[in-house]
């Protein structure tokens, strides 16, 4: 019972333990997709952008301490694509591009710059 007790607090605690921070996705017709990403000790990293039509979203390491970390893009009008980040020395803002496989390059931004778009 103690050991029960002890993992539920311990998930407790983890799962407070999280960063959300405003993202911008730019396409490469100027289109805008907002949104945030959330890393969190207990579950890692995800994000999720959209433009009101189409909403992309992924995973990503919230856990590596590189400041450049690559993930998978998956779109609800089926694009995918493979994004890279570069974080700076605190690890909650950055910027990035994200190649789809249409061909098309994206960029973006995360943190309290994104709230600029």
């Amino acid at each position: 019972m103690k050991s029960i007790l002890l993992l539920s607090a311990a998930a407790l605690f983890l799962s407070a333990c999280e960063i959300t921070q405003p993202v911008a996705v730019i396409g490469p017709k100027g289109e805008i997709f907002k949104g945030s990403a959330t890393a969190s000790l207990a579950e890692g990293g995800k994000f999720s952008a959209t433009n009101g039509k189409i909403t992309c979203a992924g995973t990503y390491d919230a856990l590596s301490s590189s400041l450049t970390v690559s993930f998978p893009v998956i779109c609800t009008d089926g694009r995918k694509g493979l994004g890279t980040a570069t974080r700076d020395a605190s690890g909650v803002t950055g910027s990035g591009t994200i190649k789809m496989n249409d061909g098309s390059d994206w960029t973006f931004v995360f943190g309290p710059v994104a709230n600029n778009f």
